[in-house]
């Protein structure tokens, strides 16, 4: 069976695993489901209802970076984790550093910065604070010469690709300054998207986020 990844090309955690694929040339195919559902069905693959995960044949992998470690061991080609085990435990690090101490503080902010809800001022007043320290701590340890972990793409860019503009974006909606400007993110986030891995990640994610928004406007 082909491996297949579960889930949508709007999720930015789907996209960091399918630019991890794409990037080693594993065949795979893409089933849709949504996030977050209480289907038995979906549940017995993924205990949390989350997206992304994989369905491997041989039973299903949920959370992203066991979807990523699972993939670099089972597929080795194209190897995205460095050998040296320093080395990759700064990779490792970098994608740590970019999913909890970014992303998933500036995910409280996505309500009100994307999807026309509304987030109170407590809230946004404790991400800036977090996300300051954290962008500054995530500064310290990235490189970008010419990739976020040095002169090789890796999983940190898999993640750096798909979170680092999500964040940059929701800042600027909601405090009206993006907390990333001191980094080289524009230019970097340029210079990657000449990647086809990437630019098809990123058509894709247009796409698909087209398709939920208009989904969206007809519920109202």
């Amino acid at each position: 069976m082909t491996l297949k990844l579960c889930g949508f090309s709007a999720s930015n955690y789907y996209n960091q695993i399918k630019l991890q694929l794409l990037e080693k040339q594993v065949p795979f195919e893409e089933e849709n489901v949504p996030t977050g559902s209480t289907d038995p069905a979906v549940l017995d693959r993924s205990p949390m209802g989350k997206v992304p995960f994989l369905d491997t044949g041989i039973g299903c992998i949920s959370e992203s970076m066991a979807c990523a470690e699972y993939i670099e061991a089972q597929y080795p080609q194209h190897a995205l984790l460095p050998s040296d085990p320093f080395a990759a435990a700064k990779v490792r690090e970098l994608v740590v550093y970019l999913e909890l101490h970014l992303e998933l503080v500036a995910r409280e902010l996505y309500a009100e910065a994307f999807f026309g809800g509304k987030v109170s001022d407590e809230v946004k007043t404790r991400a800036h604070r977090q996300l300051t320290r954290g962008i500054a701590a995530f500064g310290r340890i990235a490189i970008f010469k010419p990739f976020v972990a040095g002169d090789q793409f890796t999983l940190a860019d898999c993640a750096a690709v798909v979170h680092l503009p999500v964040v940059s974006n929701a800042c600027k909606v909601i405090y009206g300054e993006d907390l990333l400007a001191a980094l080289p993110v524009k230019e970097y986030l340029k210079a990657v998207a000449e990647r086809p891995a990437v630019a098809r990640v990123n058509a894709d994610r247009k796409t698909d986020t087209l398709r939920m928004m208009a989904a969206m406007a007809a519920k109202k």
